[in-house]
């Protein structure tokens, strides 16, 4: 059977897996990011100590600490049995099997557990989510959306993923969102419907790939900026 989920959970990736899956250049890591629905992930931590900062927002960061950890551990043994049936759908190259996986997550969940209380308090972590975020427009450079939109085609609504992707626009001069397929590894029904609606309101979107395949043939990112500028990775 696929990969199947019935809500959203807290799964957290690491500063590497950020890098790859975004097609990230150390001259994007000076840049003002946005990381929208980062979850537990390690990329605001490890950011920091390299001496960035980054703004996360999640639902999830009105919890807890032990609170967080402990929903991790609730749905920890879930993901890997189903990672188990479904094992066809991977790549096993870096990461070797389920376990290895359920390791890898954990050390970068671990790293967010630590340092959640004093980036909630330095104001790194804040609770907000899709549709609506509490940003200026144009607040930020670069938005980051990894494992919400698209993943979620079963359980979020096509109307729900276009005012998401607009409200991104909204508050950032470029978006990327990763990966473009669902939780069972099909490229998501409203991919295609994103991109014509916005196409049609002036926005430029291009599909590029990336160092990041873990689920097969989610290796693809959607970048989406104003036409009338540069992406800002772009010389």
């Amino acid at each position: 059977m696929a990969f199947e989920l019935k809500n959203v959970i807290p799964w957290g990736r690491s500063f590497q897996d950020y890098l790859e899956m975004f097609a990230l250049t150390p001259e994007e890591l000076e840049l003002s990011i946005l990381d929208c629905a980062g979850g537990p992930a390690s990329f605001n931590v490890e950011m920091k100590r390299l001496g960035y900062r980054v703004i996360s927002c999640d639902p999830v960061y009105q919890f807890s600490a032990p609170e967080i950890n402990q929903r991790i551990q609730e749905t920890y043994s879930t993901v890997i049995e189903q990672l188990h049936q479904n094992q066809d759908n991977y790549v096993w190259e870096n990461i070797k099997s389920p376990e290895h996986l359920g390791e890898l997550r954990i050390a970068a969940m671990q790293q967010f557990l630590e340092d959640f209380p004093l980036g909630k308090a330095e104001e790194r972590y804040l609770t907000a989510e899709l549709p609506h975020l509490p940003f200026n427009s144009q607040q930020f450079d670069l938005a980051l959306c990894s494992h919400l939109l698209f993943t979620y085609s079963q359980q979020l609504s096509e109307d729900f993923h276009l005012e998401s992707v607009l409200e991104l626009c909204r508050i950032a001069r470029e978006v990327r969102i990763f990966p473009l397929v669902d939780l069972a590894g099909n490229l998501s029904p409203f991919l295609s419907p994103v991109i014509s609606n916005l196409q049609q309101q002036g926005w430029t979107l291009e599909i590029e790939p990336v160092p990041y395949e873990y689920q097969k043939g989610g290796n693809q990112m959607l970048r989406v900026f104003q036409p009338a500028q540069k992406p800002v990775g772009a010389s």
